[in-house]
């Protein structure tokens, strides 16, 4: 009698805590946030991989960290609107999308600004910078967490180069290059002697295989993980612009964190960003053989004819006119 009322006791027992834990668990669950993230690069991209690899983990204490590559959560460009309207965590934004809200963000994107990815870290980590991260926040509700280095963008062509030999500006001219469809990214591809044509990203390769479009500009890596050089006879090393993205986070979601987690999570965001860095630019010193070996020339042009001609756009522009006076200056006296 005492074993079959200890069995039955346990029994009892062990429904009364699985019920308990079915009771708790949503509860439990709930307590954890959900940081989606969006992005229009592949889930091998650099800067994809260092959120996955060195972000997640950082905040899995109170995060799960969701991302969504290739534009399938949220098309290029709607990201930051996403977040601002409470739908979305975090994304991999551009200075030229930031500008298509902010038009003084374009300075970040305007060719031959930024001299390397240590001189862009240096640009963010300055005060000069402060304002416009608080704009971001204020008028949009996006808190720009870190700077995450894209690369040195070159002209990559679909033409070989006898049919066009790319040396100076005007050797594009005629030239129907892809460029994010924001004013900022177009006025770089005029500023660069091209006939600038939007397209969104995940449309390129095909862009390039049908004729619709003569080339792209991208970083090497970039050319890589997209498999863009076998719809490409040539590269033309422009360097026209060190890009950059930033992790943008949700203003309305860092002000639910507590101080411990926002710590947190700014920690993971830098970070994360400092080893997208590191390999973005290993990636960039040893892809120039691989590339080659697939049939793409690779070679550069007069950079100081193509430096020259695209400040000399910009000097005097709409553009630069929604700079603030004296930034610029503070960003070349930061440089080396």
């Amino acid at each position: 009698m005492d074993f079959k009322l200890t069995r039955r006791a346990a029994l009892g027992a062990a429904l009364s805590a699985t019920m308990l834990a079915g009771s708790l668990g949503p509860a439990l669950a709930a307590d954890k946030m959900t940081f989606t993230m969006a992005t229009a690069g592949s889930e091998t991209d650099q800067r994809s991989a260092a959120l996955a690899n060195v972000f997640a983990p950082m905040v899995a204490d109170f995060a799960d960290y969701q991302p969504g590559y290739n534009g399938t959560l949220f098309a290029q460009g709607t990201e930051l609107e996403a977040i601002s309207r409470g739908n979305l965590t975090m994304s991999i934004a551009s200075a030229q999308e930031m500008a298509q809200f902010f038009p003084e963000f374009s300075i970040f994107a305007t060719g031959y600004v930024h001299q390397d990815a240590a001189h862009q870290v240096r640009v963010f980590n300055d005060p000069l910078m402060d304002p416009f991260k608080q704009k971001a926040e204020d008028e949009l509700g996006v808190k720009l967490l870190s700077v995450m280095y894209l690369g040195r963008r070159h002209v990559n062509l679909r033409q070989t180069r006898e049919e066009v030999d790319v040396q100076t500006p005007a050797d594009l001219a005629g030239v129907n290059l892809r460029m994010p469809g924001t004013d900022a990214w177009q006025f770089l591809g005029s500023a660069l002697g091209a006939s600038p044509t939007p397209m969104a990203f995940n449309e390129v390769y095909t862009g390039l295989a049908t004729g619709a479009v003569d080339g792209q500009d991208n970083p090497l890596p970039t050319v890589v993980d997209k498999k863009f050089y076998e719809v490409t006879k040539q590269i033309a090393l422009t360097s026209h612009l060190v890009d950059l993205n930033y992790i943008a986070f949700s203003k309305a979601v860092w002000d639910e964190l507590t101080p411990d987690q926002q710590i947190t999570v700014q920690r993971a965001a830098d970070a994360a960003a400092a080893w997208g860095r590191l390999k973005q630019l290993d990636l960039e010193n040893n892809l120039a053989d691989f590339i080659r070996s697939q049939g793409v020339e690779i070679y550069t042009p007069d950079l100081e004819a193509f430096r020259t001609h695209v400040q000399a756009q910009y000097a005097g522009s709409e553009v630069a006119a929604s700079w603030p006076e004296g930034v610029l200056e503070r960003i070349n006296a930061l440089g080396n």
